[in-house]
């Protein structure tokens, strides 16, 4: 038997592989570095261990991932398609987002944000391509007491009703179709013209739909739309508002729904109101308010 002579590090075992790995890290690095990896390099040594991929499995991973890398856009994050559809967004919204008040629930933002979309006077019908079910939303921004927030934004986004956000459908859709930002009034009030929302499917022709296949689920989100509301003073809150006639709505791809962002959306039968609106009877109407809480860190 030769005799082992002592090592600064351990040589690779697989009884002690993770403790191997973890003997390498440097003594001066960032503290949240060494807490992230510990914990990463620990869970992933353990879970190889639990599967025990042959080396054909491993590969297979290891080219899912990359092609994952390949298929993100300018107009496409797939890796954010794998964070959405496995949970993860939602479990880090949870984590980051416990405002332990009465503020709106926070969701996913999704992969089809668009920085800076044009600002729009109250009452603008953002449904520049003119399909879809007439609806008007009208709303509030409040804090948790219930007093309005005047000057405060409701950046707003969907899709058409083709099941497309504009981004996807460059030349077809115009440009900052379903999108706008509107500022409250004195009173906290908003409102907008669009189309009402209807489900759609997340990209499936990449990575994310093989393996949401393969796991037996499918790829269509429920029928929301987007908001991120911002006030002076006040936590952001990122989130849906989702119609409750969607049959999607327990099984959305992302997890994205909540049972209290779920909306009352009213048809309307009333010729009157329609024509003040610029629409055709009957259209749909939602009326929504959003809660933001203070935020603690700027008081």
């Amino acid at each position: 038997m030769v005799k082992k002579s002592p090592t600064k590090f351990p040589y690779f075992e697989e009884e002690s592989s993770a403790d191997v790995v973890l003997a390498r890290m440097g003594e001066n690095i960032d503290p949240r570095v060494r807490e992230v990896m510990t914990s990463v390099i620990k869970h992933l040594h353990a879970a190889v261990k639990e599967i025990r991929p042959t080396y054909e499995e491993w590969m297979t991973a290891i080219q899912f991932l990359t092609r994952t890398g390949h298929t993100c856009t300018e107009w496409r994050q797939e890796f954010i398609l794998l964070s959405d559809t496995l949970g993860v967004s939602m479990l880090v919204d949870a984590i980051n987002n416990d405002h332990g008040t009465e503020a709106t629930e926070n969701t996913v933002l999704g992969p089809f944000y668009v920085e800076n979309p044009p600002h729009r006077e109250n009452g603008f019908n953002i449904c520049l391509d003119g399909k879809g079910q007439p609806m008007v939303v009208r709303g509030r921004v409040v804090d948790t007491l219930g007093a309005p927030i005047a000057g405060a934004t409701v950046d707003a986004w969907q899709t058409n009703e083709d099941g497309y956000y504009d981004v996807q459908q460059k030349g077809i859709q115009p440009d900052m179709n379903l999108r706008g930002i509107f500022t409250t009034n004195e009173k906290g009030e908003f409102w907008f013209r669009s189309a009402k929302p209807r489900y759609y499917p997340i990209p499936g022709d990449g990575p994310m739909g093989e393996l949401l296949a393969a796991m037996g689920r499918g790829v269509i989100r429920a029928a929301h739309i987007h908001f991120i509301v911002k006030a002076a003073g006040f936590e952001t809150v990122i989130t849906h508002v989702f119609p409750p006639d969607c049959p999607y709505l327990e099984i959305d791809a992302v997890f994205g729904v909540k049972e209290s962002l779920i909306g009352a959306f009213r048809l309307v039968d009333n010729p009157e109101q329609a024509e003040r609106l610029g629409f055709s009877a009957p259209f749909w109407a939602l009326d929504w308010d959003f809660v933001l809480a203070r935020d603690e860190r700027k008081t």
